[in-house]
């Protein structure tokens, strides 16, 4: 008869996470790869930053700037092209509220609350998909501008300047629209809503045309709407015909100051709150 002798002592094997500021990293880093792999899943999804922004392009270009004229001269496709940025990643910004809506009325934040992760990191995944979602549309106007006739003039650095103060300021919007997905009850009315806050943000701007024509309250607005901001700090940036700077509302007259003013001011308005209200719908 033999006897079967067990080891007095035994190894437990168990999956050691990174204390602190590296654990938090890696839980943002696991779900916004998580994001992307839906995204490659369903390539559809980047249809408002791929190819929407090609058709706007063309569209506002070609059709729309045939009838628009220039102060002082000039090409609408150089002016256009900062406002075409401002008018996608705008709009764009959208997908953060669906996204973190279908989740939320899906399950699956259910199932993350049961994992030892940092719980914001939901919040955080996500806005950095969709800073990843503007950098690709950015590049798609870019490019797009590029086949039209754009040209920025002050070299690389000071364009990829322009395009930073772009990327900022979606990101800031997206926690936003962050907010928008939370409270909302589903992904197509926090679409709807989302819709009808940020396209007439970005139409009643200097984007498309300068702001000199309006009718006075529009004008006042539009002066006063940080995409007016961002877009035209954009286009001093890119070296491009910038008829703002012409205007006397400070924010015409310190574009890139009140780019900046105006991101920083949304993040730290809106990203402690989606926390909060994130927070408080997923606990109980």
């Amino acid at each position: 008869m033999t006897t079967l002798q067990l080891p007095t002592s035994a190894t437990v094997v168990t999956s050691v996470r990174p204390p602190g500021l590296w654990r938090r990293v890696s839980d943002v880093a696991s779900l916004t790869y998580r994001n992307l792999v839906h995204i490659a899943r369903e390539p559809l999804q980047l249809s408002d930053v791929t190819i929407q922004p090609i058709l706007f392009t063309a569209l506002f270009v070609y059709v729309f700037g045939a009838g628009v004229t220039m102060p002082h001269g000039g090409s609408y496709a150089q002016y256009a092209i900062a406002g075409m940025l401002a008018l996608n990643l705008t709009t764009s910004a959208m997908g953060t509220a669906v996204g973190l809506s279908n989740d939320l009325n899906g399950g699956i934040i259910d199932r993350f609350r049961t994992l030892p992760m940092w719980r914001p990191a939901v919040l955080v995944g996500r806005s950095m998909t969709d800073l990843l979602t503007a950098i690709i549309c950015t590049a798609f106007v870019a490019g797009t501008g590029l086949l039209v006739g754009w040209r920025p003039e002050r070299g690389i650095l000071y364009t990829l300047g322009g395009f930073a103060v772009f990327w900022l300021f979606s990101y800031a919007i997206s926690w936003g629209c962050a907010c928008l997905g939370i409270i909302s009850k589903g992904p197509e009315s926090a679409q709807g809503v989302g819709l009808v806050i940020l396209f007439p943000l970005a139409i009643v701007s200097n984007a498309l045309v300068p702001t000199a024509h309006m009718p006075p309250a529009l004008r006042s607005f539009a002066n006063w709407n940080p995409v007016s901001a961002v877009t035209a700090a954009a286009r001093q940036l890119f070296g491009n015909p910038n008829p703002s700077m012409l205007v006397r509302a400070w924010p015409m007259q310190h574009p890139i100051a009140a780019s900046l003013l105006w991101s920083l001011v949304l993040l730290a308005i809106f990203a402690p709150l989606a926390t909060y209200l994130y927070r408080r719908r997923t606990t109980g």
